[in-house]
């Protein structure tokens, strides 16, 4: 009879749960369709590396599922109840082992204690010792060997360069140091000194090997305390993510490096970035407002990538080039510096005014684009007037006669301009009569109605990409394989960031702007609202939707038509 599992649906899908030490022991036969992740990489984790390592069996740098199953089976073997797994210690009692070999070591480290500590296990094997291998007497004074390899080759060279120079083949240079010693002796304190050499590294070699058996006696015993403490959370990162999905402040996932404050919030779910140009391909599908930043410590002499997902509050100054502060999970602090913005929304508040930001912003970069280019042409022209009239000064050049004053040109000009002002004002009123007859109810309603269009999709996109919000697309670019949806909704994206909470008060600033009562602020807001309005009901009009009563602004039309026939063509 297949063994039943527990199940659970959270972040979007339906996951195991792995609550017993029974349900690790029949871990083998959990389909793999059903697992959250597949694969993941075996280091750069919150996790011991060393763990990872043992689990990691086929040691090519990335765990994966076969591999959690086989230590898994190892683990209910080496056991009497892989319950004491959840315990996640690294202190075990002896009567929990089941391996005779590994509990007779266990039994020999802890003397007369019951329990069995990774700790002390390192201890015994610090305190490992044996008996060095034998090495022949050296056959020179350690001075005559190292003076001897200094100039050996310089040695041999010039024996060398003499056999050749007998043949007639070399020509020994006058500044060549000769040996003080015959070729021979020369040879034979070179043999016994290597030979001395050779004595010496092969008994390093064999202490070497009998420390490692020594300490080869306490590697289960301290592979099974090691995985005693790391495998439960492994599998909690691994099967369900359940580390990431809960509610707790203080508990984060395995993938979790820690917290970046910045902008007066706190963004819990930070990750260190492997491949940034994985997370330029694939980050984006995500759905988050995220945030890449250089991280930096001197105190650590270390650098890193990290990307934070802001998953409460507005952007505000969330831009390239601003700085934070990052914390490690060890409580460490780097320097963070935000150098990529990937922009998706963050609320539904935020996407409402997501349209006016972006049009001031293009406004801004309108009019400083436009002021840039007239600031040159502006340059340009008045550096090409001195270039020529330094050229007629020069060589003489007739003046240009001027060209004579164009009255019926100027009168069209003027006539046009006149037109263009009536149109405005005939229009201004016309509306302002419409408005006058419209009920003050429907203004509203078509107040609200233009903000709705100018909004309304904004918030539909975001209400759509704030319940697909995902994370695996972040994990997959950095060598996860995850295998299920891994969601962030809109409550639990509200425990990922904290926001500052300052506590009810009220004060004044001493150095706040004077001169702009409330009342002016509130005109100012008026004034604005109205001149979008006004624009809106411009376009309407022009839709041929116009939605004010006796508001007819045709007249002014066919005036300005009227005027435009009987401008001159030449004007025209």
């Amino acid at each position: 009879m297949a063994y039943k599992f527990t199940f659970e649906n959270v972040g979007g899908a339906t996951r195991v749960r792995i609550l017993t030490g029974e349900d690790i022991r029949h871990l083998n036969e959990l389909d793999q369709k059903m697992w959250t992740v597949l694969s993941c990489p075996a280091s750069g984790l919150e996790i011991s590396n060393e763990s990872l390592a043992l689990m990691d069996i086929d040691g090519d740098g990335q765990l994966r599922l076969m591999e959690v199953v086989k230590t898994a089976d190892w683990l209910c073997e080496k056991l009497k109840d892989p319950q004491i797994l959840f315990n996640q210690s690294s202190v075990m009692a002896l009567d929990d082992i089941a391996d005779e070999a590994i509990k007779a070591v266990a039994v020999k480290v802890a003397g007369e204690s019951k329990e069995i500590s990774l700790d002390a296990v390192n201890a015994a094997i610090d305190a490992v010792t044996i008996t060095p291998a034998a090495v022949p007497a050296a056959p020179f004074e350690a001075d005559v060997m190292a003076a001897y390899k200094a100039k050996q080759a310089e040695y041999a060279a010039y024996f060398e360069m003499a056999k050749m120079a007998k043949l007639g083949l070399a020509v020994i240079p006058e500044d060549a140091v000769k040996p003080a010693m015959p070729e021979k002796d020369f040879a034979e304190m070179g043999a016994k000194i290597a030979a001395y050499d050779a004595a010496v590294a092969a008994a390093a070699d064999a202490d070497a090997a009998a420390l490692a058996a020594g300490k080869a006696e306490f590697s289960d015993l301290r592979k099974l305390l090691l995985l005693a403490r790391d495998f439960c959370k492994l599998l909690r990162n691994f099967v369900t993510l359940e580390d990431f999905y809960k509610r707790e402040a203080d508990q984060m996932a395995i993938f979790q490096a820690g917290t970046l404050v910045i902008d007066q919030r706190a963004c819990r779910l930070c990750i260190r970035v492997t491949d940034m140009g994985k997370q330029d391909a694939q980050a984006g599908a995500s759905g988050m407002f995220l945030i890449y930043c250089d991280c930096t410590s001197k105190k650590l002499g270390k650098s890193m990538k990290i990307v934070a997902a802001v998953t409460m509050g507005e952007i505000k100054n969330l831009k390239v080039g601003k700085n934070a502060i990052f914390y490690d999970r060890q409580g460490n602090d780097w320097d963070a510096t935000i150098i990529k913005v990937i922009d998706n929304p963050i609320s539904i508040r935020q996407a409402f005014w997501s349209p006016y930001r972006k049009f001031g912003n293009w406004v801004t970069d309108l009019i400083n684009k436009s002021a840039a280019e007239k600031n040159d042409k502006a340059f340009t022209d008045l550096t090409d007037t001195a270039q020529k009239t330094t050229a007629v000064a020069t060589e003489g050049a007739a003046v240009e006669k001027k060209q004579a004053f164009d009255i019926a040109k100027f009168a069209g000009i003027f006539a046009a301009i006149g037109m263009a002002v009536g149109f405005i004002g005939e229009f201004i009123a016309s509306l302002a009569s419409g408005i006058n007859g419209t009920p003050w109810w429907k203004l509203l309603v078509w107040v609200a109605a233009i903000m709705l269009v100018i909004s309304g999709p904004a918030m539909i996109m975001a209400w759509i990409k704030l319940r697909r919000r995902n994370l695996a697309p972040i994990l997959n670019a950095n060598g996860w394989a995850v295998n299920a949806d891994t969601l962030i909704s809109v409550p639990f994206g509200a425990t990922l960031t904290e926001q500052v909470q300052f506590p009810f008060m009220k004060l004044t600033d001493p150095f706040a702007k004077e001169g702009m009562a409330p009342w002016k602020k509130a005109l100012i807001w008026i004034a604005v609202i109205i001149g979008l309005c006004g624009i809106a009901c411009l376009v309407l009009w022009y839709m041929g939707i116009w939605p004010f009563d006796g508001c007819v602004v045709s007249e002014p039309l066919e005036a300005a038509a009227e005027v435009c026939d009987s401008i001159p063509a030449q004007v025209q």
